[in-house]
């Protein structure tokens, strides 16, 4: 699952598997006239916070715009959601942050929101929304000790809403400061969840593989070992403070070993079937609700095949990083049209 790394001198743009901060970067630098870049520029979003608002009704309406390619009996579970209500919208006294779908075998699969009018909050709807219709096909096709999805597919369903929405969005969308903001949020989720989860996977295997081999495992040598893969990731163009080799010490993930893989495979998958939903439509739609109502009758590997992606070979990874590089020249040429 690691990418492989460039080892010319050339434009790591030249080829689809690319360190991702070298290209970013670059285009930070030119958005904010920067001589350097850090590993924290390249956090700073490419322009601000969108200045609109939306209420929760048109919230609704976006999300069953961008599901209509999914057919008209997915659309159908949304708006039975919505009608029954399923969904606690908004921030409440006592009630806890964040978002989430939850429920049991014999329960509508409840989601917790906490709407504040955002762009982002209408993406979380989307997301929840995929969990939870998820877990509703799995539990009208499966027996109880079949109808619990594993970890390894349980975001898949979630991001493929995620990216039928900003597709949606960004086929609709001429303004080139909105249009820029969507594909940095677009870029942001590659970056954090296919580049970002995969070195830390890498850390995980490297700190255990120290184990295995009877070194010391040490504060300066998980230091050394997450520096380096930082330089190896994020590539030379960036500079690495020093200060980022403690990063590894916050990241909870690490205490719950070989997880943080799964946010990588899981969006990969992800972006390998909302391709294909939009550009092969039927079947590919039947083939991904198939793979929704299966819930855990079948090894995650072979749920995935089913839906048309087959991630024991390097195709989804390479479709999802060609991706990639495309958002990315969207972005530059918009970014260049705001210059």
């Amino acid at each position: 699952m690691c990418p492989p790394r460039s080892t010319t001198t050339s434009s790591p743009r030249s080829a689809s598997i690319f360190p991702p901060c070298t290209a970013m970067s670059a285009c930070a630098k030119r958005c904010w006239a920067l001589t350097r870049c850090t590993s924290y520029d390249v956090y700073a979003p490419l322009v601000g916070d969108l200045k609109k608002s939306y209420s929760y009704e048109t919230a609704q309406e976006m999300v069953l715009k961008a599901v209509a390619p999914l057919g008209e009996d997915y659309q159908a579970t949304v708006r039975k959601a919505y009608a029954e209500r399923w969904i606690d919208v908004y921030p409440n006294r006592g009630k806890r942050g964040g978002a989430y779908s939850g429920g049991c075998y014999d329960s509508n699969p409840y989601i917790l929101l906490n709407f504040s009018g955002t762009l982002d909050s209408v993406s979380t709807l989307a997301h929840e929304m995929g969990h939870t219709i998820h877990s509703w096909r799995s539990r009208q096709h499966q027996p109880p000790q079949y109808a619990d999805y594993t970890l390894f597919v349980a975001e898949v369903a979630s991001t493929v809403n995620e990216n039928l929405l900003i597709e949606q969005l960004l086929a609709n969308e001429n303004d080139p400061q909105t249009r820029l903001y969507l594909l940095n949020q677009y870029l942001e989720n590659f970056k954090g969840t296919v580049y970002r989860q995969t070195m830390f996977a890498e850390f995980e295997r490297e700190a255990h593989a120290m184990v295995e081999r009877g070194e010391a495992l040490n504060a300066a040598a998980l230091n050394a070992l997450y520096k380096r893969l930082v330089t190896d990731y994020f590539g030379n163009d960036m500079v690495i403070d020093d200060e980022i080799q403690y990063e590894w010490a916050r990241i909870p993930h690490f205490y719950r070993p070989f997880y943080v893989y799964k946010y990588a495979t899981g969006y990969s998958t992800a972006v390998a079937l909302s391709e294909g939903i939009l550009k092969e439509g039927e079947p590919a739609v039947k083939r991904y609700k198939e793979f929704l109502s299966m819930g855990g009758s079948a090894y995650p590997l072979d749920e995935l095949r089913h839906a048309g992606v087959d991630l024991a070979t390097p195709a989804p990874v390479d479709a999802a990083l060609e991706k990639f590089e495309r958002i990315l020249d969207d972005a530059e040429a918009t970014l260049a049209k705001l210059q």
